[in-house]
């Protein structure tokens, strides 16, 4: 394992992060500042699968490797992984079918890990499987298992096309398939079905509404009853903490004050926390802009992105390449939903310039130093003179 953990610090690693982290996190360059969140990049979990992942392909180097989806949400590692022979048997267009798998293949299943349906078709067709699937997740498929062995609705806060709430809702239903759930993304979500769990409603328009997020025969008439609140590991803690409140307050509310009919339990990722509270940290001290990089699919990146943007200029970048300029940047709009083009004063001009960068759990070190190095060239500072710094 030695030698996979050192081939991928080769892929990955970055001596400028590192650099930086030992003077605290702030370089400064003449008139410019890059300043790095104290937890940011790759968490445990991550640097766990993409470990398992590079020693499959060592290991079983005359065997195809297939993997379900991507690894972890950034297009920089899954290239990686398509580079070193790793083909796919996910999307619109697999290398392969899971029907035609053999025993011969391997499959290696993501860190979000994926549905009980689809770990049953891979266990029939015999092939070896590698699960890099997270702890944290698995702690809350069995949290979800008790609430169904107990007839508790799952409430999963989380987004019901993402892989990892797919997979915990899979596992919501209970080994039999008669336990229910309902995935509520945000809390004008949380609040309708809060109505509807002290008024009652229309059944139709409510099935209407989550279609496609919830269990299959779900009734908001009956499941609504009595019901747990679990969540994807990557969501903004303090909204899932607000929804569990809401919930909480409005079956106490319908039961007369009674609690019995409502269960909670914190599942936001330690490193998922850690990102969070270390970006509320740097956001202490004033800054001119704020850069968040990361693949445009992760969660938990995406959730760094609203907690900057409610504080100063924020801009959620996939690399380098997207600061054009010193004026241009294109990144991605999380209202809109696709990358866009805008235009920043922030680092124009002679004045001191405080720029801070922090990046989700799925980012390597690599791009985050190439982002580094990026801001300074625009300012007129050279790589080297970073390095020497």
């Amino acid at each position: 394992m030695e030698l996979v953990q050192a081939e991928v610090e080769n892929h990955y690693r970055s001596k400028v992060v590192d650099q930086v982290r030992a003077l605290q996190g702030k370089l400064t360059i003449g008139n410019t500042t890059v300043r790095l969140a104290q937890a940011f990049g790759f968490c445990y979990g991550v640097e766990r699968a993409i470990d398992l992942a590079y020693a499959a392909r060592r290991v079983f180097a005359d065997r195809d490797i297939y993997l379900i989806g991507e690894i972890i949400h950034n297009p920089e590692v899954n290239r990686q992984l398509q580079a070193m022979g790793i083909k796919n048997i996910d999307g619109p267009n697999p290398d392969k079918e899971i029907s035609d798998l053999t025993a011969d293949d391997v499959v290696i299943v993501p860190a979000f890990g994926t549905t009980t349906e689809l770990m049953a078709k891979l266990q029939e067709r015999g092939c070896q499987v590698i699960d890099t699937t997270c702890g944290d997740v698995m702690t809350v498929w069995k949290r979800v298992r008790k609430y169904a062995e107990e007839g508790v609705t799952s409430i999963i806060h989380g987004k019901s096309y993402h892989e990892e709430t797919k997979a915990t809702a899979s596992r919501s239903t209970g080994p039999d398939g008669r336990g229910h759930y309902l995935v509520v993304l945000d809390l004008e979500e949380t609040d309708y079905v809060c109505h509807y769990i002290e008024h009652g409603g229309d059944r139709e328009e409510f099935l209407l509404k989550f279609a496609h997020a919830h269990s299959d025969g779900f009734d908001p008439d009956r499941d609504l009853c009595h019901i747990g609140v679990a969540n994807q590991t990557t969501m903004l803690k303090s909204e899932t903490e607000e929804m569990q409140r809401r919930l909480g307050a409005a079956v106490q509310r319908r039961d007369h004050g009674a609690t019995e009919n409502f269960r909670l339990f914190e599942t936001i990722c330690g490193a998922t926390q850690e990102r969070q509270d270390a970006l509320f940290e740097m956001l202490n001290e004033p800054m001119d802009l704020l850069l968040v990089v990361g693949g445009y699919n992760s969660s938990n990146t995406s959730q760094l992105v609203k907690i900057g943007g409610k504080h100063l200029p924020t801009f959620f970048i996939r690399d380098a390449d997207c600061l054009r300029s010193l004026e241009e940047i294109v990144h991605y709009d999380l209202s809109r939903k696709h990358e866009v083009t805008s235009y920043s004063t922030a680092l124009l001009g002679e004045a001191p310039v405080k720029v801070g960068i922090t990046a989700g759990a799925s980012c390597p070190n690599n791009l985050i130093e190439q982002t580094i190095l990026k801001i300074f060239e625009l300012r007129g500072i050279s790589s080297e003179a970073v390095t020497a710094s």
